[in-house]
């Protein structure tokens, strides 16, 4: 179905549209210029300090309406114009919402929610004042949630409580490496296949210039590098001595970590050689991430192994002494259903990671799958992410993340979990962006948390990999620039 949108309030069309396809999906919402089957009509008043909200569904003869009103902020009140554009944007979208939930009769299990972070507004309820209950309560009433995905949020915060530091001058690593083996039919993430490997040696030349010149900015600015996450791409796609040069690197400057990740998803790039390398640095945590352990899907997907493969490497890597394994499925991949998905959880439970996440497959458009026109089926999906979070229970697993992106089938969510002493603090910093990240490689994106101005200066590198080789020093100096900007920034709050 199409739908057009039409508001007196244009800044907020692209948030309108968000609502639009929780319930109709990618494509629905369109501009007024466009061929649509019924118009959505959204009309802004403010009379005296209260905002009414009216928003209009017309399909042919049918109309359903819907009128919203609360109490606005003061226009121009030193420091609230953020909040108030926060506040009216949720009535907006509210609105809209309360009319597609009308005409359709669903009910999204997220609510009227379409931000990736659910958990941050579970949080500013807490900091505002508000008791966990009281903030459940807004959550079923304001925002429409299930409670299923209440006690979702519930599991996360408890599992987060107390791994939160937000001294500012905390910062995590993330290293970038940008080469696959092969593309995941469904990835869009800034990540080339290895190929011949011409551009591997430039690029890591470049990358190690970035380590250097960003450990030295670090120390210069007193920040304590807690955490270090290499993700990518797949850096075990490198060879046992590219990926030993580039550990000892981050070493040699960074020195090291109470927490070390390295992704090493596809298990055709692992070896006993690397994994001994990996281990012996020490790299504390490595994901070996099948996504299935069916063989027919990993062919469809494009994947380079075999479910064999998962379990081969799997096993050599606990020989070795990794303790700390996490691994990854999705949901809804093509062409698979509920007994595929309940097959690929029983293989897990039987080599017992240490933690798990369940992703929900998303058609990004940078993604081949998108490319190609696939179309997702939402049949058994909400069932699968179910049916994962019950196999993590059964694992001693409890929730500690999640993050919602745009595409995923039925609008649902990626998850975390992860036994007792093994959750992934670089996760949490990460996706609950409560603390600075420093990012280098292709596409990383650094963040400098402003945890009182409510801001995050954001430097992103760019994520062309021969452009990133060319201008390694442009991307240095953003990120200087960004770090220097926040560190004026705390001392003009602290009075330095």
């Amino acid at each position: 179905m199409k739908i057009a949108i039409c508001t007196q309030l244009p800044t907020f069309q692209n948030d309108i549209a968000d609502v639009v396809r929780l319930f109709f999906g990618e494509g629905a919402a369109v501009s007024e210029s466009e061929p649509s089957q019924a118009q959505l009509c959204h009309v802004h008043n403010l009379e005296g300090n209260i905002w009414h909200e009216t928003c209009t569904l017309r399909d042919g003869a049918r109309q359903e309406a819907c009128t919203l009103s609360a109490q606005a902020i003061a226009v121009g009140a030193p420091g609230r114009a953020l909040e108030e554009k926060r506040q009216l944007k949720r009535l907006v979208k509210r609105c809209c919402y309360q009319v597609l939930k009308a005409y359709t009769g669903r009910h999204p299990a997220w609510g009227s929610l379409t931000g990736i972070r659910p958990t941050r507004l579970y949080y500013q309820q807490l900091e505002g004042g508000a008791t966990r209950a009281q903030a459940r309560q807004t959550l079923s009433s304001l925002f429409d949630l299930s409670e299923e995905k209440i006690g979702l949020l519930d599991e996360i915060l408890d599992a987060q409580e107390g791994l939160i530091n937000r001294d500012p001058h905390i910062c995590d690593l993330y290293v970038g490496i940008p080469f696959c083996t092969t593309r995941c039919a469904y990835c869009s993430f800034s990540s080339g296949e290895i190929g011949n490997g011409k551009l591997v040696e430039p690029y890591l030349a470049a990358l190690f210039r970035e380590i250097e010149a960003c450990a030295a900015m670090a120390r210069d600015q007193g920040l304590s590098i807690r955490v270090a996450y290499i993700g990518g791409g797949t850096p075990s796609s490198l060879t046992t001595p590219q990926l030993n040069r580039l550990l000892t690197t981050i070493e040699r400057h960074f020195g090291t970590f109470d927490e070390w990740t390295v992704e090493a998803g596809r298990p055709d790039t692992l070896d006993r050689e690397k994994l001994a390398m990996m281990r012996d640095h020490p790299v504390t945590r490595i994901s070996i991430n099948p996504q299935t352990m069916n063989d027919e899907t990993l062919v469809r997907i494009g994947r380079a192994h075999t479910a064999r493969q998962v379990v081969e490497a799997y096993e050599l890597a606990r020989s070795l002494g990794f303790d700390d394994i996490n691994m990854d499925v999705i949901a809804a991949l093509p062409g698979e259903d509920f007994p595929m998905f309940r097959h690929t959880l029983d293989c897990i439970k039987a080599l017992a990671p240490e933690s798990l996440t369940v992703h929900t497959l998303a058609i990004k458009r940078s993604s081949k799958l998108h490319e190609q026109g696939y179309q997702q089926s939402e049949r058994d999906v909400s069932q699968m992410v179910a049916l994962g979070r019950d196999y993590a229970h059964a694992m001693n697993m409890r929730a500690y993340y999640l993050y919602r992106q745009k595409y995923m089938a039925e609008n649902l969510e990626n998850v975390g979990y992860a036994r007792t002493g093994h959750i992934c603090r670089y996760n949490i910093d990460n996706m609950e962006e409560t603390t600075s990240v420093l990012a280098l490689g292709a596409g990383g994106i650094s963040k400098c948390v402003m945890r009182q101005e409510e801001k995050i200066l954001r430097a992103p590198n760019i994520a062309n990999i021969g452009q990133y080789i060319e201008r390694v020093e442009e991307m240095i100096a953003r990120k200087r620039e960004a770090f220097e900007m926040r560190e004026a920034l705390l001392r003009g709050r602290n009075g330095r």
